[in-house]
């Protein structure tokens, strides 16, 4: 069992930055964020292989930095140039199984473990 927990998250500005992290109760190397708006499917925006580093969706790409902290194994998604759009229910993900090829191909349906949820709203 893999215990996520993510803080950060509230509202933003557009043009605003908001920063979000996710801590594993143990060591895993593939973890990712998704992000679900209102009315809308499950989205994966970036994963993180440990080693090999981040991979991104054509959406965030470019605004959105993944970290990864080598003392907790903490993910941070720091996210700047928010837009209207990035408005949505931001979760964290994680998976011991895969390697790094296929760390960047999991979705949603792939993953065991998830974080409660934290929301982002971005809004003038």
């Amino acid at each position: 069992q893999v215990q996520l927990e993510e803080s950060g998250g509230g509202s933003a500005q557009p043009g605003g930055s908001l920063r979000l992290s996710c801590t594993p109760s143990r060591g895993i190397l593939c973890m990712a964020w998704f992000r679900q708006g209102p009315g809308q499917g499950r989205e994966g925006i970036a994963h993180f292989y440990l080693g090999r580093g981040p991979d991104y969706a054509d959406s965030v790409k470019g605004r959105f930095t993944l970290s990864r902290d080598s003392t907790k194994g903490t993910l941070h998604l720091q996210m700047n140039s928010l837009k209207d759009d990035d408005t949505a229910m931001y979760y964290c993900a994680a998976d011991p199984r895969p390697g790094a090829t296929e760390c960047y191909r999991r979705d949603s349906g792939d993953f065991p473990y998830w974080g409660r949820g934290t929301q982002v709203t971005v809004s003038s």
